[in-house]
């Protein structure tokens, strides 16, 4: 992806193909077709976890791809370390997501390690955050996106059912680095909210690419007393 590709998700829907594990749809093949499925649809990117995925999904669609590797469940576990993120690099992503917040890394690096590396390695960096403070800080640091990922799933960030527009909107005020709403978007209405409220792009997963998920809310609330 090169930096011209950046306006090619300007104002458009990012859809992330992902399945936590034990899922049955965390299968590389799977996961391809629902890429592929997302690219049909009219996505103007993907974003897929680890590098075997990345691999496969880069050669199968002609999309900007945003590599990731969650690697454990808690603390940093988005692209942890500098290794982790040339790993993404290496297999075609043509970003990699890593988290930016200011929680300790457990290589010892710091972001602007992992963005200078990534970089030297070709690819952009989109900086995964929970706060306002870490989205600016990430940016400054050299972050070609900034995301709203982590906001309600790190101590100190907002809790909510839905995105933190709030965050979205403070972000673009702030910064010109591309603001990226990602995280609980479950509604076309409120991904146009983010566009609205300053986004540059929008990223949705579980709303679209994720059956167990949905067919869990539906049995939830048809269980209820």
């Amino acid at each position: 992806m090169t930096p011209s590709a950046v306006t090619a998700v300007q104002g458009r829907l990012i859809v992330s193909c992902q399945a936590p594990p034990g899922d049955p749809m965390r299968d590389t093949g799977t996961l391809v077709r629902l890429a592929r499925s997302a690219a049909a649809g009219g996505a103007a990117g993907v974003r897929v976890n680890e590098p075997e995925v990345v691999a496969a999904v880069a050669a199968a669609v002609d999309l900007p791809v945003i590599g990731l590797w969650k690697d454990g469940d808690t603390g940093v576990y988005i692209t942890p370390t500098v290794r982790h993120a040339l790993a993404v690099a290496e297999a075609g992503a043509h970003v990699v997501a890593a988290d930016a917040t200011a929680r300790p890394r457990p290589d010892g690096s710091t972001f602007s390690d992992l963005v200078r590396a990534v970089h030297a390695a070709g690819a952009l960096v989109m900086a995964d955050v929970a706060t306002l403070e870490e989205g600016l800080a990430a940016a400054a640091q050299g972050a070609d996106f900034v995301s709203t990922t982590l906001s309600g799933y790190v101590p100190g960030s907002p809790q909510g059912p839905g995105p933190d527009l709030a965050l979205v909107a403070d972000l673009a005020r702030r910064t010109d680095t591309p603001v990226v709403a990602e995280g609980r978007v479950g509604t076309p209405e409120e991904a146009a909210a983010a566009l609205a409220r300053g986004a540059h792009s929008v990223v949705v997963g579980t709303a679209i690419t994720a059956p167990t998920a949905l067919t869990r809310r539906f049995v939830t609330h048809l269980t209820r007393p």
